[in-house]
Parts: structure tokens; C-alpha cells; sequence
């Protein structure tokens, strides 16, 4: 509250000084799509593992939303459709914009849930500073009802359980039974966030509702089905690398990487490259289909917010799973049973195998995205150029979805059954936000 005085004391001066200054303000969907580009920036910057990117992104869509909802005859408040969501009050000053107010508590809770918070403040000021030239009354009222909102919900993300998942226990590895997961070179990380399934969802009942058909049994009996997706693994990685880097699938593998952790040596050291989260090219993804389809900010508003309700299910869901069968990576055993020099060709991120976690976040995602904008929706993406990656073409979300799900298998960090049975998982959350969120009132 002392932060909205000082605000609220600042620009009532500037006020005094352009007291003659008056012309409406309009915010753009690029306002917004600036303002989540920033967020996955500081994500990238500040390295946010792929669960907790997703939860970064889904409250500061919500919170923008509701702002947004509870003034408009088109859109539909979460009170009362998520549990134990408060109810917002609409604004009492006619001099705010609900729309600013809006972008406004964006910024504020995505500060709140990044490290550093001073790159979003820059972003931030600089918005305020062309508003106040312009608006300077209305610019003081949306920031006091904006961030009157932000405190507001901030309450309730704050009893999500996440804060007190930051205290919990590390993953035990088992390293007695060779069928569990085993820290991956080359750094070796402990798994991440063992205890996600304690986040509150949104969508579903429970973290468990959607949980996917079991992995085949483990056995390194040749004739058995787990093997055999384990030497399918192995196989397609040779032909892979025996076809030279611009194979398709070499592509398709690199295009759909989008891990944050991966570790690169240089002589005795070692340090990250950087790079963005499933969630967050999805979340590109979003930014595409709005940009070519000319929506407004209302209706990108709304695509972003129920994309990002999957995408935040979709890893609780997924996650549930992954340390409950606890599954071991192909790279470990094809090194320790098969051929001790094989390599993936990406590197193995660090938590269990089972199932897929691309595939989950992309099933989900990529069914929200069909429900949106329907199927058959063409598009460019290009999401990974500022990471060095050509574009791709698709002819559909779900095409999407399907190549990046297969994308792991390529990559030799997944069987196959992670893979096809994290998009069944997947498209069941995303048909769960698709039917049980009455968002839109046409």
C-alpha cells in the first residue's frame, strides 16, 4: 500500500504540471504481447524451471483478465468458476481505464512472481511516462484500481502452496533399482520440482484426475516392449546423427528443445545457455495466432489467460506423474547396458521420465489454442529465431503438438510411450479448461 501512495503522490504532482493535458489512451494488444514478451525475457534471464515459468505466467493473465471481465458485457468473471477465487469489485472512479488498469496489474504481479523485478519496472515506467503525457488523471486512477487488484489476487495466489513447496524435501534417488531415475550428465541435477503436485490447480479436481495410462512394464528383456522402445531410442538417435545436422528430425528435435537447464562444458567450466520453457513457446505461440488473426485486446486478453490456465494444469498433471513412476531416462540405461559412449541428442533434462512433459503442456495447450481459433489454423512460427532456430510451418495446433511430442523421441530423452501417452493426458486437461471455463458470453 505505501508503494500505490507514493505512486498515487507522484503523479497527482505531475497533474498540477499538465493539468491542461487530457486525450484518451488506447491499449493496444501489442501493449500486452510487449508486456508478456518482457515476462518470458526476465524468465529467460532469471531461469525459471518449466513448472514455475508456467505458474509466472497464468496469475498476471488472470488477475488482467478479471479486471477485464467484471467491466464487460463479453467476458465472464472467475468468481465462482475457479475455487476460493475472490470476487473483484469494479472500479468507482469513472477516470479509470479498465483496460490500462488491466495491463497495469500484468506488470505488477508478474514483478511480484519473477527475481528481477527492476528489468520489469523499466518496462514499465517507460508505459507510464507516454501515458501520463497523455492522460495524467486517467493514468493515477487505473494505477490505484490496478494495483488495488493486484493486492487483491496476490492474496489468493499466495495460498497456492507454493511457498511452502520452496521448504520441502529433496527427490530421494533411488539408486538400488535400476527401473528409477538417476541424475543425467552433465550437471547432474537433482530433480526439480519434486513436490509440484502440492500446487493448487485451477481447472482440475485433483493433480492425479488426468493420469495416463501406466508406462510398459520395465524390462531389459529383449523381447520385451520396454526394451524395445528403448533400443527404438537408441536407433533413431544413430540414424539421426548418421544422416549430418540438417536431417528433419535433427530439426525438429532442436526446434522443440526449450530447455532452460542445459549445461555446456568449456574446458573446466560449465554454464547455462540460456533458452525458453515448453510453456513459453506455447505462450509464443498464443502471441502468433492473436497477431494473425488482428485480435483486439479483450480477445487477446482472453487467449492468453485460458492458454495459460492449460499450460499450468497441463504441468501439474504432468508433473504428479513423473515422481510417482519415477521412470529412468534412456540415456541412462543405453549407457550403462547398451553403449556407454551414446549421447542424446539433446541434453536430458533433470527430473524422471514418464510421461513426456512437452507432450503433456502441448496437448493441452495446442486443444485450448483449437477451441480459440479453430482447426486447421495455419501459421508461421517463429518462436525460436531469437535462439538461433529457423522458423516452422503448421497446418494446425495439434500438428504442433504432435511434432513437438515427438520431438523428444528424437531428441533421445524420451520412449515412445511418454511421448504419445503425454498427448492424450495433455488433450484431457485441455478439453477439461475448454469445457468447464464459461469465459465468453458469444
Amino acid at each position: 500500500m505505501k508503494a500505490i501512495k507514493l505512486i498515487t503522490t507522484l503523479i497527482g504532482l505531475l497533474f498540477l504540471f499538465n493539468c491542461g493535458k487530457s486525450e484518451p489512451i488506447e491499449i493496444s494488444r501489442e501493449m500486452y504481447q510487449a508486456s508478456v514478451d518482457k515476462v518470458t525475457d526476465i524468465m529467460v534471464h532469471d531461469i525459471f524451471s518449466p513448472p514455475v515459468a508456467s505458474r509466472i505466467y497464468v496469475y498476471p493473465n488472470i488477475t488482467a483478465y478479471e479486471i477485464m471481465a467484471v467491466h464487460s458485457d463479453s467476458f465472464n468473471s472467475f468468481y465462482g468458476q475457479i475455487k476460493d477465487f475472490p470476487k473483484i469489485q469494479k472500479a468507482t472512479d469513472p477516470n479509470v481505464n479498465y483496460d490500462m488498469a488491466a495491463l497495469i496489474a500484468h506488470m505488477e504481479v508478474s514483478k511480484r512472481l519473477i527475481f528481477s523485478e527492476q528489468m520489469m519496472e523499466e518496462f514499465r515506467d517507460s508505459l507510464y511516462n507516454i501515458w501520463e503525457k497523455k492522460n495524467p488523471k486517467s493514468l493515477e486512477a487505473s494505477i490505484i484500481y490496478g494495483l488495488q487488484v493486484a493486492d487483491e489476487i496476490a492474496s489468493w495466489i499466495d495460498q497456492d502452496m507454493y511457498k511452502q513447496t520452496r521448504t520441502m524435501p529433496k527427490f530421494t534417488v533411488n539408486t538400488e533399482e535400476v527401473s528409477r531415475w538417476q541424475p543425467t550428465p552433465p550437471a547432474y541435477m537433482d530433480g526439480i520440482e519434486p513436490a509440484w503436485n502440492k500446487i493448487r490447480t485451477l481447472a482440475m479436481e485433483s493433480p492425479d484426475q488426468f493420469r495416463p495410462e501406466e508406462h510398459p512394464e520395465f524390462s531389459l528383456e529383449e523381447e520385451s516392449q520396454f526394451y524395445q522402445e528403448l533400443q527404438e531410442v537408441y536407433e533413431i538417435g544413430n540414424s539421426i546423427r548418421g544422416g549430418g545436422d540438417e536431417s528433419e528430425q535433427m530439426e525438429i528435435a532442436r526446434f522443440w528443445d526449450c530447455n532452460p537447464y542445459v549445461s555446456v562444458n568449456r574446458g573446466h567450466l560449465m554454464f547455462a545457455k540460456k533458452k525458453i520453457t515448453p510453456g513459453a513457446h506455447w505462450i509464443g505461440i498464443t502471441e502468433i495466432a492473436c497477431r494473425q488473426s488482428d485480435y483486439n485486446f479483450e480477445e487477446t486478453l482472453y487467449a492468453y489467460t485460458k492458454t495459460s490456465i492449460a499450460l499450468f494444469d497441463g504441468f501439474i498433471s504432468c508433473w504428479d506423474e513423473k515422481y510417482r513412476s519415477n521412470l529412468v531416462r534412456p540415456e541412462t540405461l543405453i549407457n550403462n547396458f547398451i553403449d556407454d559412449q551414446w549421447e542424446p541428442i539433446l541434453q536430458t533434462p533433470p527430473f524422471p521420465e514418464y510421461p513426456s512433459g512437452h507432450s503433456v503442456v502441448s496437448g493441452a495447450a495446442s486443444t485450448v489454442l483449437t477451441s480459440i481459433f479453430g482447426d486447421n489454423y495455419k501459421f508461421h512460427d517463429d518462436t525460436e529465431e531469437p535462439y538461433g532456430l529457423p522458423a516452422r510451418d503448421f497446418t494446425s495446433f495439434n500438428a504442433a503438438a504432435d511434432e513437438a511430442a515427438m520431438s523428444r523421441l528424437y531428441g533421445g530423452i524420451h520412449y515412445m510411450a511418454a511421448c504419445k501417452n503425454g498427448l492424450v493426458q495433455g488433450r484431457k486437461v485441455g478439453d477439461l479448461v475448454v469445457n468447464k471455463f464459461k469465459m465468453k458470453n458469444f
